[in-house]
């Protein structure tokens, strides 16, 4: 049985010398994914703006959440929006991860394919609908505020960390998605979940107790917190907390990687 390298050095230059195959592989997976609509692109901006609309309305208006400083219900919808931006990379890649390899079995059994890109194509997939959410933010603190915060530029180092952690949960459920089917459900409940323990509808704050603790360690809390900081706060990322979160997420892509491989050779035997 054919061995593959472990190391995550190796899979660093795989991504490297095949990032032109990545790129096409990014660019036909989103113009797919709007072919024949009639709006296309558009959706990238429109769907997001809908669900804000309906999601401000009941948080804000019926259930009455407010954050500390917030003047008014634009306000509100654009900290929604960067909690929404931050949760979509993770929700849509993790969704997908199962079957990202089970629905493309001719990349594992009839061609010759690094197939350890496609959770970095699905994670970079992902980051297309996270920056459409960011250039709504973007242009309505232009409107709001009349210029944006310099700080707003420092967002790349905010997601970076977090892109790095989402690829290896990815990688990880991918792998293990070909032997257990059952992790479909799974992910979809751990979506869910998230959604209400990242403080996207409300603020952290407002949260006592066990459950405050829990979204604490909820790895997406950080970096919605700081994503608003030096999106709409004008204030500076918690660098050191950032390089840490960086070390782990980097940790979780070397074990997720010799997870892969390791059960890489019986994938074609399973499919």
């Amino acid at each position: 049985m054919k061995s593959y390298p472990t190391s995550l050095r190796a899979f660093l230059v795989s991504v490297v010398r095949h990032r032109q195959l990545i790129w096409r592989l990014l660019v036909r997976e989103v113009t797919q994914r709007f072919q024949g609509s009639a709006l296309g692109l558009v959706w990238l901006l429109l769907t997001p703006l809908l669900t804000a609309a309906i999601f401000t309305f009941v948080f804000s208006q019926v259930f009455q959440a407010r954050w500390a400083g917030q003047s008014g219900t634009f306000d509100f919808a654009l900290l929604l929006l960067v909690g929404m931006a931050v949760h979509a990379l993770f929700a849509e890649t993790i969704s997908r991860a199962p079957l990202l390899i089970v629905s493309q079995p001719s990349y594992v059994t009839k061609v010759v394919f690094p197939i350890e890109i496609l959770p970095v194509v699905a994670t970079l997939a992902a980051m297309v609908n996270t920056l459409a959410m960011i250039v709504i933010v973007l242009l309505g603190q232009l409107l709001l505020k009349g210029s944006l915060p310099p700080t707003a530029i420092l967002l790349p180092l905010v997601l970076l960390p977090f892109a790095v952690f989402v690829c290896a949960a990815s990688m990880f459920l991918a792998a293990c998605g070909v032997y257990l089917r059952d992790l479909g459900p799974f992910t979809a409940l751990l979506v869910t979940g998230s959604l209400f323990l990242t403080p996207i509808f409300f603020p952290l704050d407002a949260v006592q107790g066990a459950f405050r603790t829990a979204m604490r360690l909820n790895p997406l809390t950080s970096i919605v917190e700081q994503s608003r900081t030096v999106l709409l706060h004008g204030g500076l990322p918690d660098f050191l907390s950032l390089a840490l979160y960086l070390l782990c997420a980097l940790l979780s892509l070397a074990v997720a990687f010799w997870v892969f491989q390791r059960l890489r050779p019986g994938f074609a035997d399973v499919l």
